[in-house]
């Protein structure tokens, strides 16, 4: 680990906690609903519409692993992934005439466009274990080897 100041942890943890409120918000509404109201519903859409979240915490991920030159690949495949595939199957929405409803929601368009949401929601859950392995690297204590022994 390089940088042991109180940035890299501080950018770690709060890129950390960015990278799962949009994957656990709607497990939390969806069960506060289900308590009130006993109707069961799990907004999909909402990581995509939480992606200014995701942005910050994978940038404050990214730049925390690079200053601890730890867990880079994870953080950094896992973030363009991410915002590939939200780009990408925005583009597909777009050209195929779904995000304007001149398509209706059904063939291999719509099935291309929630293959996409979920390959997004799966990178981001990527990047939270990611931001979690860092921030338990930034934190371990190191070992001291045995003397005498």
């Amino acid at each position: 680990m390089a940088k042991r100041d109180i940035l890299t942890p501080s950018l770690a943890i709060a890129g950390t906690v960015l990278m799962w409120l949009p994957i656990l918000a709607p497990f939390f509404f969806s069960i506060a609903l289900l308590a009130r109201a006993h109707v069961f519903r799990l907004d999909y859409l909402m990581p995509a519409e939480l992606f200014p979240m995701v942005l910050a915490g994978g940038f404050a991920l990214l730049w925390a692993a690079i200053r601890a030159r730890s867990r880079r690949k994870i953080i950094g495949w896992a973030f363009g992934i991410a915002v590939g595939m939200l780009l990408g199957g925005q583009l597909i929405a777009v050209l195929t005439g779904l995000a304007s409803s001149e398509a209706e929601p059904s063939g291999w368009q719509w099935a291309l466009v929630v293959a996409s949401l979920a390959v997004y929601s799966l990178s981001i859950v990527a990047m939270g274990v990611g931001g979690l392995l860092l921030v338990r690297d930034l934190f371990k204590q190191p070992t001291l080897p045995l003397q005498g022994r």
